[in-house]
């Protein structure tokens, strides 16, 4: 057992765990968040998708050892209800949750391809977001919300 130290939106955060526990279990069971989701707990859907130091993880599989000292940001820490991040109003917007549950691997995959591309293809986009998973089939919605998103950004 050790104590990892790391920022979770914004705020300073200590959980005590096994080193090769999943972040994920410690955001939810420890910090009491709701996102990201337990999907599959294998890394294939991207449920659990956060950005550590900015870069989309999947917290599933993702050991607290690997993030001591470094920021996390969960869907509830990309924008706020005052001022959303893009891809937040764009699927509003366009209408793309069903069920939800797939939405935060979608959405924090893709604002962290937007943030290193702004400018992101379409087959570059698709090849990204490729491992993701929708069971509502909602993926037209998702690609329009992205580009929405997308030419605000660019």
């Amino acid at each position: 057992m050790a104590t990892y130290r790391f920022t979770v939106d914004g705020k300073r955060v200590s959980v005590d765990a096994q080193p090769e526990m999943p972040l994920l279990y410690a955001l939810r069971d420890d910090l009491g968040l709701r996102n990201p989701h337990f999907g599959c707990g294998l890394a294939q859907c991207g449920a659990c998708t956060v950005h550590v130091n900015g870069e989309a993880m999947r917290s599933c599989v993702l050991p607290m050892s690997a993030v001591a000292g470094k920021t996390v940001t969960t869907i509830a820490g990309l924008g706020t209800p005052e001022k959303p991040h893009p891809l937040q109003a764009a699927y509003v917007a366009e209408g793309v949750p069903q069920c939800g549950y797939c939405i935060n691997g979608w959405v924090m995959t893709a604002a962290a391809v937007l943030k290193k591309n702004p400018k992101a293809s379409d087959a570059e986009l698709r090849d990204a977001l490729a491992g993701l998973k929708c069971r509502c089939g909602t993926h037209v919605a998702i690609m329009r919300a992205i580009k929405r998103a997308q030419s605000q950004l660019a």
